[in-house]
């Protein structure tokens, strides 16, 4: 198991990418996988970051990575206000962009990169876990 602990400023988000790149250098991880892994990783944890903390309040952001041997599961837990990212609607990607309504896209590409993502609400935190079966 690896930790990484952010406070909620968009500029840690190159932390998060470091931290994903020694995981995937370790277990040799293929470099499209990396990349996937970052984009589905980055935009949950810039979301928590922008949006579970009250503007000018400092908040932390937990990310755990468990590897197993088939499977990397990452658990994003923050103690901002609750949120479940996963009851969201699937996102239009159909219609031209102008007659989309705004929002919804993260949480696709999110959904569209991992292979299990489910949200808990516990002990007044998120807990937002994504699997990547490998």
């Amino acid at each position: 198991m690896k930790h990484l602990q952010l406070h909620n400023d968009i500029r840690q988000i190159p932390l998060l990418a470091r931290f994903i790149e020694t995981i995937s250098r370790e277990e040799k991880l293929d470099e499209n996988l990396t990349m996937t892994l970052n984009l589905a990783l980055e935009e949950a944890v810039a979301n928590v970051m922008l949006y579970a903390y009250p503007k000018g309040t400092d908040g932390l952001v937990d990310i755990d990575a468990v590897i197993g041997r088939r499977a990397l599961r990452f658990i994003v837990t923050d103690c901002g206000k609750a949120f479940d990212p996963t009851s969201t609607p699937e996102a239009d990607t159909l219609s031209p962009a102008e007659n989309r309504q705004v929002g919804g896209l993260g949480i696709h590409l999110v959904r569209t990169i991992m292979d299990e993502v489910r949200y808990e609400r516990r002990d007044g935190k998120n807990i937002l876990t994504m699997i990547k079966n490998i």
